[in-house]
């Protein structure tokens, strides 16, 4: 297809044929409940009793106003704005789904909200959290620090250091995990390269440089894995779409163009497709997971500057941040539409609509499984 033209690039580093799913699943994760379908606890409405209870709210940080927007999402209004320290930059939703985590990376501080109520608690001191992650099993937070050039395992309730693995590459930012937990993969925005973590071990096994096209360094952002787990897609900014890696070939990877700067990926509730954002021409892509086809691209009017954001419970609708352009915009997921949008602080970022299905958070902006 004119709009897909595939790139097929061979890294230069030893393939890793097999590393990416062992036959023993990562010890303590809750069991995959269809091998063919890792979000098939991420139907429409399927809350966990933990969650069922929550009023449904959208968390919108506000990078540049060090504020969160609280916003009722049935009635567009918003309900309060919380003030944080310095420099929130996402709302993670922890692996017990009880607490959101506001990562206030420039300030060094985690604040948990309580869902229930939708306030703020004390903050807990974490040095550089610019993103937040849960191991499978839930024994480990696992914090991003990007200016750090280190990935930090963590006690995930007292946020107590367990270990820091230094990282040999720069902006070290998104991950997801393989289907059996045993690895996991994480993008270095800054390098060009993603990096291949052994999750009980805590070490790095591999780094991969991406291709460099178009004389642009490549910038990758998101990562998503695939609901049959046989495939890693990783967002790139300066490649205008993203990339396609098989688990069982690691460092090969092939181009689907999507849009300029593609930036955040989501998984629809029946796990079929998944949402792209390409935050420098303001759309949204369709990608189908059969045949990795673009089905659609939604655009906003006027262009916009789609980031991060999450799927409704009832899967009918997507809420992603305008980053440049301090609002939220709400597309209609059933229709393959922009709806409207919502005027929030000074450049939001990485937004949580919770609650939402599934069994436990890996973290980010909400990845159930």
């Amino acid at each position: 297809m004119k709009h897909k033209k595939i790139y097929a690039v061979l890294a230069t580093l030893p393939l890793l044929i097999g590393t990416a799913s062992a036959s023993t699943p990562l010890a303590g994760m809750p069991p995959v409940l269809d091998q063919n379908d890792i979000y098939a606890a991420d139907r429409p409405n399927q809350l966990s009793p933990v969650v069922a209870k929550f009023p449904e709210r959208v968390y919108v940080p506000n990078h540049t106003s060090n504020t969160v927007t609280e916003i009722d999402p049935k009635t567009f209004k918003i309900i309060r704005t919380i003030p944080m320290k310095a420099g929130p930059q996402h709302i993670v939703p922890s692996w017990d789904l009880k607490t959101l985590w506001v990562n206030n990376n420039e300030a060094n501080y985690l604040t948990p909200i309580d869902p229930m109520t939708g306030l703020a608690g004390t903050p807990v001191y974490v040095h550089d959290p610019y993103n937040l992650y849960f191991t499978p099993n839930g024994k480990y937070a696992v914090v991003m620090a990007e200016a750090d050039k280190q990935i930090v395992f963590r006690d995930p309730h007292t946020m107590a250091i367990k270990k820091v693995l230094s990282v040999p590459c720069e902006g070290v930012n998104h991950a997801d995990w393989t289907k059996d937990g045993n690895y996991f993969l994480a993008s270095c925005e800054f390098s060009g390269s993603v990096i291949w973590i052994n999750t009980a071990k805590m070490t790095m096994e591999k780094v991969m440089k991406l291709p460099t096209i178009y004389a642009k360094h490549p910038m990758p952002q998101d990562i998503k894995i695939s609901p049959d787990g046989s495939t890693f897609y990783i967002a790139d900014m300066m490649s205008n779409g993203v990339w396609v890696m098989k688990t069982d070939q690691l460092g090969t990877f092939n181009l689907i163009k999507t849009g300029i700067e593609a930036h955040g990926m989501y998984v629809n509730r029946d796990s079929k497709s998944m949402l792209i954002t390409n935050r420098g021409e303001g759309s949204v892509s369709v990608l189908r997971f059969s045949d990795n086809a673009l089905i659609a691209k939604w655009k906003i009017p006027g262009g916009g500057s789609p980031d991060m954001g999450g799927i409704s419970a009832d899967g009918k609708q997507f809420w992603v941040s305008g980053r440049y352009n301090a609002v939220v915009y709400i597309f209609d997921i059933a229709h393959g539409k922009f709806l409207r949008s919502v005027k929030v602080g000074k450049e939001p970022h990485g937004l949580a609509i919770y609650p939402q299905p599934g069994r436990y958070s890996l973290g980010h902006t909400g990845v159930f499984r």
